[in-house]
């Protein structure tokens, strides 16, 4: 099973690299689900609203397990989260390794896999 986690995150990090031409780290990750969930491409954004896309994305792949939902979007086309039920504790290790498998799991969707 670790070698599967592996292999499916690894294969993921090898697309984005290939899209981007250089390995993302997961703020990267983050930002561009955030950037493709607001489908509203800018050339800049503050950095108030860098913060608000990786907050869209975490809610976005929180959401695959029922953790938010989608309220709406507002008059500017950002999307709007309610939390349905509390995230569980995690140490800083098992966060991360919780977000990959839902980044994951979000490309796959993307890909229709």
């Amino acid at each position: 099973m670790q070698e599967d986690f592996a292999q499916q995150w690894k294969r993921v990090e090898d697309m984005l690299t290939e899209r981007f031409g250089k390995k993302p780290n997961m703020e990267a990750i983050l930002f561009l689900i955030g950037v493709q969930e607001l489908n509203h491409i800018k050339k800049k954004f503050t950095k108030e609203q860098k913060q608000d896309l990786m907050h869209v994305a975490t809610c976005t792949l929180l959401s695959q397990s029922g953790y938010f939902e989608v309220e709406g979007r507002d008059k500017d086309g950002w999307p709007h989260f309610r939390e349905v039920q509390p995230v569980p504790k995690m140490s800083m290790f098992e966060q991360e390794r919780f977000l990959q498998e839902h980044i994951i799991a979000y490309f796959d969707d993307l890909e229709g896999r």
